[in-house]
């Protein structure tokens, strides 16, 4: 176990509340004092006690993520991008999931069950605007993903819209004509994905291309399996798609498979994209064209929001939508025909 701050003091030959001042970094310290301190205090490995810290500063030391599905790969990524960073801001994350079931996710935006947070990110998939805005815990809340609270609360993002129209237009300038859209979700509240078929809807009139309503395919979740029965449904359709733009990577992987078991090759006869940049899709057979959204970017931005919002410097400044870049991966999976 480490030395306390009154064993230092005394190996320094200091009072106690020097050593406290040379911990926390207070400036009146002499140069050759806080020598001296620093020295003992890596001799005995003095390591400040956190909980301690926090709890003078009326702080908690934890925040909150709240995700629809831990096991999904891109909040997986991103939970380890945002665990990283709270880290930094001194903060421990707790992670917890709702499935995309309003009753939970109303659950946990009124208070984590056990625990005082300081702050809370979430990215929801059931609850409205207007339930967004009604809570009783007064925790600063960052929004992740399309439902933006009518404005009223830190919201961080990508420009979804640009990227599906990007993803969309690569596939055009292969020479793909006949493109289906999978993943729209007409049953969630989120608009993510409704953002992403506006993108590719774009990018089909802006090429001049007749928009297919029949090529626009729903999926109940995002997973592999949604993905590799949306594939089915069109190849049993009988309407020739020469490439499938799919709303995250685990759909694109799921269609990938299903078209190789009809015998489609891949990227010979249909080109697929994605959406995440998944690591799955990196080692892919071919290895999958993606929109990389910067989750460290997203991570680094939500948390920012939060310190500044628990800072108590001044008025609170207005909420904000914050879009971090994004960029296209294009590889294997899209390579012309």
């Amino acid at each position: 176990m480490g030395a306390n701050l009154k064993q230092v003091a005394e190996r320094a030959g200091v009072s106690v509340r020097t050593v406290s001042n040379v911990v926390s970094g207070f400036a009146l310290v002499a140069p050759e004092t806080r020598e001296r301190v620093q020295r003992v205090l890596d001799e005995l490995q003095y390591r400040p006690n956190a909980a301690a810290r926090h709890l003078r500063g009326g702080r908690s030391g934890l925040v909150a993520l709240v995700v629809p599905e831990i096991a999904s790969p891109y909040f997986g990524e991103l939970a380890g991008h945002l665990a990283d960073r709270a880290e930094a801001h001194a903060w421990t994350l707790l992670v917890q999931q709702t499935g995309g079931d309003p009753a939970r996710e109303r659950e946990l935006l009124d208070g984590v069950r056990g625990q005082a947070v300081d702050g809370l990110i979430m990215s929801p998939w059931g609850l409205s605007p207007a339930d967004l805005t009604r809570r009783p815990d007064s925790a600063p809340l960052v929004l992740l993903g399309e439902q933006d609270a009518g404005g009223l609360l830190d919201h961080v993002a990508i420009d979804n819209v640009a990227a599906a129209a990007a993803l969309t237009a690569h596939l055009i300038e292969g020479g793909r004509t006949r493109i289906a859209a999978i993943g729209l979700q007409p049953h969630l509240a989120n608009g993510t994905a409704a953002r992403r078929a506006e993108g590719y809807r774009q990018a089909l009139a802006a090429a001049g291309l007749r928009l297919d309503p029949a090529l626009e395919i729903a999926v109940e979740r995002l997973h592999r399996a949604d993905g590799a029965a949306a594939m089915g449904r069109l190849l049993d359709a009988g309407d020739p798609v020469d490439a499938v733009f799919c709303f995250s990577d685990q759909l694109a992987l799921g269609a990938m498979h299903a078209a190789r078991e009809r015998g489609r090759r891949v990227p010979g006869d249909l080109a697929v994209a994605g959406f995440d940049d998944i690591e799955d899709g990196r080692y892919a057979d071919p290895p999958l064209t993606t929109v990389a959204p910067d989750k460290a970017a997203i991570a680094e931005a939500a948390l920012t929001c939060l310190d500044e919002r628990l800072g108590g410097r001044g008025d609170p400044p207005a909420a904000r939508r914050i879009v971090v870049p994004h960029r296209l991966e294009i590889r294997a999976s899209t390579r012309p025909g």
